[in-house]
Order: C-alpha cells, then sequence, then structure tokens
C-alpha cells in the first residue's frame, strides 16, 4: 500500500498474483498521464488493485565507421530510465490509496499489453503518447488493442485533462460533464453486451445511462433500392425493439435511471458530440446483424480519434443476462 510519503511501488520483475483489476500504459507522456488518473480513480471507485505497465526494446543500429556490424544500446539504462518513469507515475496517484504495482516489460507493447487483458478487468491508455520515454508506445498500440484486448479497454484523450483536473480549465469542459454513461447500439449481440456493461458502469457511478441509438439517413447510395423505404414505420419498428430492451435492461437493473435517445443521422457524430457531456461512452467493437446504418464496427475508429472523453470499447462476449431479452419483446432478426 503506497503512502504520500512512501511516493511509489518499486517496479517489480513480474506481476505477484498475475493481474486481476486494472492494467494501465505508461510511457511518461502527457497522454499516459491522462490515462494514469482516469485509471487510478476507477481503480478505487471499483475497490480493485491498479497495474502500472511500460514496455520497451532495445534498439540495434548499423555501426558506421570501417568496423562493420550492429550496435545496440544498453539495455540496463533504458531499464532504469522507465522504471524512473513508473516511480513518478506511482507517486502522481499515491494518496488516492489504492493497491498499486508496477511493471517494466522488455518486449512489444502491443504484446505485452494483450496479454495482460486476458485476466485484467479493464486495459486503460492514451490515445497517442508523443514524447513518452518509450516511443509512442500508446499511439502505436491504441488502435489495436481495442479489436484484439481480451477485457474491455479505455481510451483516455488529452483533452481529457481539464475535466480531471489535470490543466486549466479554459472553456469550461468539467462543468459540462453529465452524470451520464452514454452507449452506442445497433440491436445487434455485441451491442446488448456493451449496454450491460455501461448499465454496469452508469449503476457504479451513481449515473443515468444514455442509449443512443442513430439510424442514418437514405443518401443517392442506395438508389438501386426497388421501392423507397416507409421510415416513419421503420423508426415506429425500431422504437419497440428499444422499449423492450428497455423493458429488459429495467429487469436487470431495476433502479437505474434509463434514457434512449432514437436519432438520423451520423452515429459516429452522436457518439463523439456525447464524448463532450458524458463520463464515459461505451461501444461494442462490432455490430454486424444490427439496425441499417449503425453499425458499431465501422463508428469504433471514428468516435475515438475524435472524442473528448474516455471511450470504452468492448468485444462481443457471452452473458448469462442476455439469455431472457426476447422475453421482453421483440428483437431484430439479423
Amino acid at each position: 500500500m503506497s503512502s504520500p510519503e512512501d511516493t511509489s511501488p518499486a517496479p517489480t520483475p513480474e506481476f505477484a498474483p498475475t493481474p486481476t483489476g486494472i492494467v494501465v500504459g505508461i510511457d511518461g507522456s502527457e497522454q499516459s498521464h491522462c490515462a494514469l488518473i482516469w485509471a487510478a480513480r476507477e481503480a478505487k471507485l471499483r475497490n480493485v488493485p491498479l497495474h502500472l505497465v511500460t514496455a520497451y526494446t532495445v534498439p540495434i543500429f548499423a555501426a558506421s565507421g570501417l568496423d562493420g556490424g550492429y550496435a545496440t544500446v544498453d539495455d540496463d539504462v533504458i531499464r532504469q530510465g522507465a522504471e524512473a518513469v513508473l516511480r513518478e507515475s506511482a507517486a502522481k496517484v499515491a494518496h488516492l490509496d489504492i493497491q498499486m504495482d508496477a511493471r517494466v516489460e522488455n518486449g512489444d507493447a502491443a504484446g505485452v499489453l494483450l496479454e495482460l487483458s486476458e485476466t485484467a478487468q479493464l486495459l486503460v491508455f492514451g490515445s497517442r503518447g508523443r514524447g513518452g520515454f518509450i516511443g509512442r508506445l500508446l499511439g502505436s498500440v491504441s488502435s489495436a488493442l481495442p479489436a484484439h484486448a481480451k477485457c474491455p479497454t479505455v481510451t483516455v484523450p488529452l483533452s481529457c485533462a481539464p475535466r480531471l483536473g489535470e490543466a486549466p480549465d479554459v472553456d469550461g469542459a468539467k462543468a459540462k460533464i453529465e452524470k451520464v454513461v452514454t452507449v452506442g447500439v445497433d440491436g445487434s449481440d455485441q451491442a446488448r453486451y456493451a449496454v450491460l456493461l455501461a448499465a454496469e458502469q452508469a449503476e457504479r457511478n451513481g449515473s443515468t445511462l444514455r442509449i443512443i441509438c442513430a439510424v442514418q439517413p437514405y443518401t443517392g447510395s442506395l438508389a438501386w433500392m426497388p421501392a423507397p423505404v416507409d421510415r416513419e414505420s421503420l423508426f415506429a419498428e425500431i422504437q419497440v425493439q428499444l422499449d423492450a430492451g428497455e423493458k429488459w435492461l429495467q429487469h436487470h437493473f431495476p433502479k437505474l435511471p434509463i434514457k434512449i435517445d432514437l436519432l438520423e443521422g451520423s452515429a459516429v457524430e452522436a457518439l463523439v458530440n456525447a464524448t463532450e457531456i458524458s463520463e464515459i461512452v461505451v461501444m461494442g467493437t462490432r455490430g454486424r446483424g444490427g439496425f441499417a446504418g449503425m453499425m458499431l464496427g465501422s463508428t469504433t475508429d471514428g468516435v475515438r480519434h475524435h472524442a473528448k472523453g474516455p471511450i470504452m470499447v468492448v468485444k462481443d462476449r457471452e452473458d448469462p443476462r442476455q439469455g431472457d431479452r426476447s422475453a421482453f419483446g421483440p428483437l431484430l432478426k439479423a
């Protein structure tokens, strides 16, 4: 257990036990600092351990001059620098009085974090890591991790700094944040699992769950369709399914306030706008079989790249609570 006087846990060669709490990727950049602050507060909220991780590879370069061959940078020097970054990072969140450890790994950053995701509850990282210790650790892995991690991932952009109290709040960003967890849905099984995790997050935070379903307007690209689609009937059908989904959620989360927004327009735009005022926005990794025009797989990257707040991406997984969904009303058939 850390304390303000004992500023940090010493980086250890390996975790003991296997990490089951929140893993955060650290590279010394401002982006990873935002991710660290968010992850530490989430660990406090969930009452789980926080695991700080950094990874590096030893550069090899061709030697110049008359002597041929290759030269390497001293591994000990790099490791000492990485350990210093971890100690400094741990000291910044020591006041939260959470169980915390730190780890330096020699290897590919994405591979290290993906391996740890097999047992972690949550994997947290910044949107990019320019200027960081290990050469854009976060920038090089943040695109790959959401699609391949075994646990939910959270991307924390640098623009979160004001709301986290880590930068001047010039535009009043902190004041705009509502007690809302937003989740994007498209009627797919993947989206239903994302909704369950979003509901858990909202319940844990004491927040309202906002469900957004955005349906793209038809354009000239669909001129080949043999008959015009009755948009009013389509929206009425979707609304019936959303209402049934709300009843299902209320069955499993009876005290959770739920708000549903059925919109016509870009899913990316709707969810990006939601990141400015939501505590967190939750999405699935793909949405095959869902409502036309709201495919989560095609929107996830767009939202993450323009988000103003934390984004949680949830991979599809079977959940026993999904088994009774059909008992509460119609489901969209793929």
